[in-house]
């Protein structure tokens, strides 16, 4: 069904039939002009996460269901960054004519998904016609209590340096899917004819490779991570997550702290699927640890006091240390060797190139 046909009322209707709040802090969702929410106890947590078509995402391999899923998880994964717990979940959408009403059907059936996994409502949105493809605008709200609240800015001196998970996973995903989709290009390319095309039955080859495409297409926030803090009786000095690089939120880290940082090349958690894919395409498999994104993970800080604690913990890796501000934001590597570490992760620029390079 065109979505010109359907409407923009009954499409917004269509897209909350049946969505009704899990958390007492939401008073009324969609339907009103806005979504009215009570916290009066505690503080609040807003976050917003805008996503373009051909610079964020890439629709040749990227399914709309696991689109909305990971768009949901993006948002999310900052609030549990705060320490907090996510509560609502507001959607702007830009679409052009190119999609149908079942696309939408498909995107908001990851966005549920995604709400009902983490006990998010849905309270709303707007959708506005798109001249340059599918955009995405989600805020999320979430609280968390004063006594609670983590930042980038608490990390001191001594303190420890963890990460959640492994790094790099999400990276080698979306180099198999750029791969791939090459060599699907390229047969097209070769095609004489529109029926030659048409008869084309590309299969990818990612053998092996299953872990890599989740953590790219469907990544999971780290609610486990913040739950499991909490249970140990632990409070970070600061958080954040990895959504463009470690070495570009270790930084931010350290700025925002007033601090420097040894990490150490050997702590650093990579998955073996990680490890064999940067092989297969002779990349420095550090350089993608440190550098590549949207892996969602967290990285904190706690007082070196907490080690046994933390240490205790698991999927959780103390991979260094705070130092004085003056010793500089260092990588030790496996021969013993420092180097500052530089934020070669997400930016417009790097984006654009990349997408001109694609073609």
């Amino acid at each position: 069904m065109q979505i010109a046909e359907l409407g923009e009322f009954a499409l917004i209707d269509r897209l909350n039939e049946g969505v009704s709040p899990v958390n007492a802090a939401t008073l009324t969702a969609a339907g009103d002009d806005c979504a009215v929410m009570a916290y009066p106890a505690t503080r609040v947590l807003a976050t917003t996460d805008l996503m373009l078509e051909g610079i964020d995402f890439d629709l040749v391999y990227t399914p709309l269901r696991h689109l909305g899923y990971k768009a949901a998880m993006a948002g999310m994964s900052n609030i549990y960054a705060m320490n907090g717990v996510p509560r609502q979940l507001l959607v702007g959408l830009g679409v052009s004519n190119r999609f149908e009403v079942e696309d939408l059907d498909e995107l908001y059936a990851g966005l549920r998904m995604a709400c009902e996994r983490h006990n998010v409502d849905l309270v709303g949105g707007d959708t506005s016609a798109s001249l340059t493809g599918l955009t995405l605008a989600l805020t999320t709200i979430g609280d968390v209590a004063e006594a609670d609240l983590v930042g980038r800015d608490g990390a001191h001196d001594t303190d420890l340096v963890c990460v959640s998970g492994n790094l790099g996973a999400a990276y080698m995903g979306l180099q198999l899917m750029e791969r791939e989709k090459a060599v699907y290009l390229s047969q097209i390319d070769a095609a004489k004819t529109e029926a030659a095309r048409r008869a084309i039955d590309f299969q990818p080859d990612f053998a092996g490779r299953e872990y890599l495409l989740e953590r790219l297409l469907k990544p999971e926030a780290r609610r486990d991570i913040v739950e499991a803090l909490r249970a140990a009786g632990l409070r970070p000095t600061a958080m954040i997550d990895v959504s463009d690089g470690l070495a570009s939120e270790l930084l931010h880290i350290c700025r925002r702290s007033g601090v420097g940082c040894r990490i150490f090349e050997e702590r650093i958690p990579i998955d073996y699927q990680t490890a064999v894919a940067a092989e297969g395409f002779n990349m420095n498999l550090t350089t993608c640890a440190l550098n590549g994104g949207a892996d969602y993970e967290l990285l904190f800080t706690v007082p070196l006091t907490d080690h046994d604690r933390v240490a205790a913990m698991d999927d959780v890796r103390i991979i260094g240390h705070i130092t004085r501000a003056e010793l500089g934001a260092q990588l030790v590597t496996r021969d013993g060797n420092e180097f500052a570490l530089q934020a070669q992760g997400w930016t417009p620029q790097q984006a654009a190139a990349q997408s001109r390079d694609l073609g």
